[in-house]
């Protein structure tokens, strides 16, 4: 088939990878445009626009895809389908209407559940047990197009949430390649969605990993892991910022051996190898952080250079 792929970040690199090797002719990439990073102020091409110049394929980098002239340059490229994952711009209905078999999304959720940005981070967040990619038909709607495929994945207990971007971006990278050759021979039966399911999987923000230690440990967990690597969970040691990027909730074997009615925040117990914090429901327990100004490191590492006494409050 010949493809308009439109996409940015690491996530959209392995299924246009896919699609390439699967013999898809990729008449254009469309992608954010060149952004600058770190002090330099260097503009960086895209994950998706770099793997396209390596394969010599035209590139556009608008700025906003609806503009009358975005459009006009894209209609320069004719293609059976328009494969979208992770763009991160809203395509009007004339760019829906464009090619024969219309725009596909992949969509790194179990849809209708988490809609929107950050749909990987928030099914860890919320402690769901599964998810998964959809490959959803595009509409107007942000995400609430019809469902034509889907490929469901357990999460693992202590995945990450860049583990599991890893492997949705794998499980994608697989699944448009089979969907597409369903769509070729008509074998799709569209599953509208179900509006009343859905949940707005908002953007991330650094304050998103900000430590109430007046949460319950098993969230707190959760959001160490779904963070992680961005933008990470913190909370502060002595007026310095500390990292959690690693811990796990104290069995109850362990909370009975602990101080009963310590103060949110306040380390109970430390071990050579780990850091006992009170939550308001149960303890959590730190094996990996990084302070302000020093490289991530084991509780053990950090502990051996420097003492934490009972009773001090993290966050405080």
């Amino acid at each position: 088939m010949k493809i308009v792929y439109m996409g940015t970040p690491d996530f959209a690199v392995g299924p246009l990878e896919a699609l390439i090797a699967a013999g898809h002719e990729i008449v254009l990439v469309v992608t954010q445009p060149d952004r600058a990073k770190g002090r330099s102020d260097k503009l960086i091409p895209s994950p998706v626009k770099a793997v396209a110049m390596e394969h010599n394929i035209p590139v556009l980098t608008p700025e906003r895809i609806k503009r009358p002239e975005e459009v006009e340059k894209l209609r320069a490229y004719p293609a059976d389908i328009f494969v979208v994952a992770a763009f991160g711009q809203i395509l009007s209905q004339e760019i829906l209407d464009m090619p024969r078999y219309g725009c596909v999304n992949i969509h790194a959720s179990l849809l209708p559940k988490y809609r929107g940005a950050a749909p990987i981070q928030w099914s860890i967040l919320d402690g769901d047990k599964k998810t998964g990619v959809t490959i959803m038909q595009m509409d107007a709607g942000l995400d609430t197009g019809d469902i034509l495929f889907v490929e469901e994945t357990q999460i693992g207990k202590e995945e990450t949430g860049g583990e599991l971007f890893d492997r949705l971006a794998e499980i994608g990278s697989n699944l448009i390649v089979e969907a597409l050759s369903e769509i070729e021979k008509g074998n799709v039966h569209p599953i509208k969605q179900d509006d009343t399911k859905s949940t707005y999987a908002k953007m991330l923000t650094k304050e998103t990993g900000a430590i109430d230690w007046a949460e319950p440990a098993e969230k707190i967990e959760r959001y160490v892991r779904g963070l992680n690597p961005w933008p990470g969970c913190y909370t502060s040691l002595d007026g310095a910022q500390l990292k959690i990027w690693k811990s796990r909730v104290a069995t109850e074997e362990e909370c009975a051996q602990l101080p009963k009615g310590a103060q949110c925040g306040a380390v109970v117990k430390t071990t050579k190898k780990e850091i006992f914090v009170a939550c308001s429901v149960g303890v959590l327990v730190i094996s990996e952080l990084q302070i302000a100004g020093k490289k991530r490191m084991a509780a053990a590492d950090f502990l051996a250079g420097r003492k934490i006494a009972d009773g001090t409050v993290l966050g405080a």
